[in-house]
């Protein structure tokens, strides 16, 4: 499906972008940290309960990507719709959680109230997050009649970078709102957290308006549909999500273990907040360099300097002893940064090859979204069994056995190494004109489009 080329005016479009972002992160990350303490501390739930909750609903939420990436190149023209719908069951979703109290009169009270909750907003954030990132494609072609805009990957990269930051300078914020709000005195933080969500998720829709402007030539959708799957399965994109799915892997398995790492094997509960906000703070200061830098040298030699600096920084953390505050807040640095790179750099490269594929954005995106997600989900599915056939078991009141931390410092770090190891023989492996270069479509196997 060909796209037009003023998708909206160039005068702050990338702050815009950047403050989209912002918001969107606040359904991502942020909630998986405040989750267990507002379910359990607010709600009462017990965390085996909050734990199965989350896991049948990251299995509609991986299953349903797909499908709303359909809904995103089906309703192409109405994308400006689509984003209202989606900020405003964001709001509905988060007042629902943290605002409004379950009625009396419903069936299953709290438990129901909840997963309805959750699910909305997750839903309402993986419809937003596959129209942002698909609409980037609009955004960065929009600006190709700018002679200072640079050619496509230099545009994409730009926008990635400003995306980026966004995203994770609004997870910094979103993931400490609350203790801010406690130490600020608030008695309700977390009602107060919702209604602050609240209010900046209508302020942001109304400033961004004017990103989804850009609206997509009309072809023939009944073809477009045809070639949809067949085009999204050329080799280009198949080569990029591979590199996505496995990459994606090490961040979603230190991710999941991170807590238990820091409180059980590295005995430092009390610097748990400040680890994640020195993580999340060096990767937003490293996005703009990293797109920088793959501007520069490419994507291929950027990605192998980032998969480095990752396998540095999880092999020292492998063998940390206990105690060694100082020596992880540089791992968290390093690792931090490290990740920055995977966040700019490969979207970008997706976005180009949609690009200059003429790929179907919102599928491809869907898909994008669902082998992130994959990655999260075989961590957890992996890695938690296996710890806990090792003896771990973080709930007991006895002292973790030298075996069980054994079995969590290798899989927190060691596996990662192995990981990044298998993403740079993949990245080697990887044609050129996959990643640095833009060579017509029908030179690589893509499936003939419309018209452009």
């Amino acid at each position: 499906m060909a796209l037009s080329k003023r998708p909206s005016s160039a005068s702050g479009l990338y702050p815009r972008v950047a403050l989209f972002a912002a918001i969107l992160a606040s359904a991502g990350l942020p909630l998986y940290i405040h989750l267990p303490s507002f379910a359990t501390g607010e709600l009462g739930l017990d965390l085996a309960t909050l734990g199965a909750v989350l896991i049948a609903i990251r299995m509609i939420d991986l299953l349903q990507d797909p499908a709303l990436g359909w809904v995103v190149d089906r309703y192409a023209t109405q994308r400006g719709r689509l984003a209202t719908i989606g900020m405003a069951g964001l709001a509905l979703g988060f007042a629902m959680l943290f605002v409004w109290p379950a009625p009396a009169w419903l069936a299953g009270g709290l438990l129901t109230w909840l997963i309805a909750a959750l699910v909305l907003v997750f839903t309402s954030y993986s419809l937003l997050q596959i129209l942002f990132y698909g609409h980037g494609v609009t955004l960065a072609d929009g600006s190709s009649d700018n002679p200072a805009s640079g050619n496509a990957t230099t545009r994409h990269l730009r926008l990635a970078g400003w995306r980026e930051a966004g995203l994770l300078g609004g997870i910094l914020v979103a993931a400490t709102a609350p203790q801010i709000l406690i130490h600020l005195g608030r008695t309700s933080p977390y009602r107060d957290f919702g209604l602050l969500l609240i209010v900046l998720i209508a302020l942001v829709a109304v400033l961004t308006r004017g990103l989804w402007t850009g609206r997509p030539q009309t072809t023939d959708k009944e073809s477009v549909e045809r070639l949809q799957w067949r085009s999204l399965l050329a080799p280009t994109p198949l080569w990029l999500l591979l590199i996505g799915l496995i990459n994606a892997l090490p961040v979603a398995l230190s991710s999941t273990l991170f807590v238990f790492f820091v409180e059980e094997r590295l005995q430092l509960a009390q610097f748990t907040g400040l680890f994640l906000i020195l993580f999340f703070c060096a990767a937003g200061l490293a996005a703009p360099i990293w797109s920088r830098a793959a501007q520069r040298w490419g994507a291929r030699k950027t990605l192998l300097i980032a998969m480095v600096l990752a396998i540095v920084s999880f092999g020292w953390a492998a063998i940390l002893p206990e105690g060694a505050a100082i020596g992880f807040v540089l791992i968290c640095l390093a690792s931090g940064a490290a990740m920055a790179a995977d966040m700019v750099i490969l979207p970008a490269t997706f976005a180009n090859a949609v690009s200059r594929l003429s790929l179907p954005e919102g599928l491809g995106f869907g898909l994008w979204a669902f082998a992130a997600k994959l990655a999260l989900a075989l961590a957890a599915a992996v890695a938690l069994p296996a710890l806990a056939r090792a003896g771990f078991d973080p709930a007991s009141d006895l002292p973790s056995t030298t075996a069980a931390l054994g079995a969590l410092a290798f899989a927190y770090a060691v596996v990662p190494c192995f990981l990044k190891l298998l993403s740079i023989a993949l990245l080697v492996l990887t044609p050129r004109h996959v990643l640095d270069a833009t060579p017509d479509r029908t030179a690589i196997g893509a499936a003939p489009q419309g018209a452009p």
